[in-house]
């Protein structure tokens, strides 16, 4: 996919992870980290561009960069998986105001702007963040890639719900990372 397609891997995991029912998330956030960062060396062996989708947190004046520091430094729950998670400076960055990283930002404009055909949809949550992208991803005509051991909700079944609405709706490839790194 990579070879025929330009594309681009998408993450929405930088979190202090603070919100209701944070705790129990968490866990999940913490096994995909590993598989993210892997598509992350992927990305950046091919070349292909990598980018950070993220909640504001109410913070309209929000700093991507400075976001992730204030995490990563912090003594919130999060702080681990954004330390492992730190963007490179040739990474792009987006604040989203709500759940889908494409309603009121410019991220259709960037992919336009780079070419992009193919999504690799990576992170938190599942069945809300990443399945509102997916689904205005595919009424954008992208094709998408949403590995399934690098997502995470805040159950298996909202999971699963999820993975079987981004196959069988939205034709995505959700195939783990394995696929992608052989």
């Amino acid at each position: 996919m990579l070879q025929e397609h330009s594309a681009l891997l998408i993450i929405d995991m930088i979190n202090p992870f603070s919100f209701e029912h944070g705790e129990q998330l968490y866990p999940q956030a913490e096994q995909i980290t590993k598989k993210i960062l892997q598509l992350k060396e992927l990305m950046h062996k091919h070349k292909a561009p990598v980018l950070y989708i993220n909640d504001n947190y109410g913070k309209w004046q929000s700093d991507f960069t400075q976001l992730v520091d204030d995490i990563a430094s912090s003594d919130a729950l999060g702080a681990p998986i954004a330390k492992q998670l730190k963007p490179l400076p040739t990474d792009y960055s987006i604040i989203k105001p709500k759940y889908s990283g494409f309603f009121d930002t410019p991220l259709h404009l960037l992919l336009e702007h780079l070419q992009i055909h193919t999504l690799f949809l990576t992170g938190i949550v599942g069945n809300m963040c990443v399945q509102f992208t997916a689904n205005d991803a595919y009424t954008l005509e992208y094709d998408l890639c949403i590995p399934q051991d690098a997502i995470a909700s805040f159950t298996n079944r909202d999971n699963d719900v999820a993975l079987h609405h981004f196959e069988q709706i939205l034709k995505a490839n959700v195939k783990p990372t394995s696929t992608w790194l052989e």
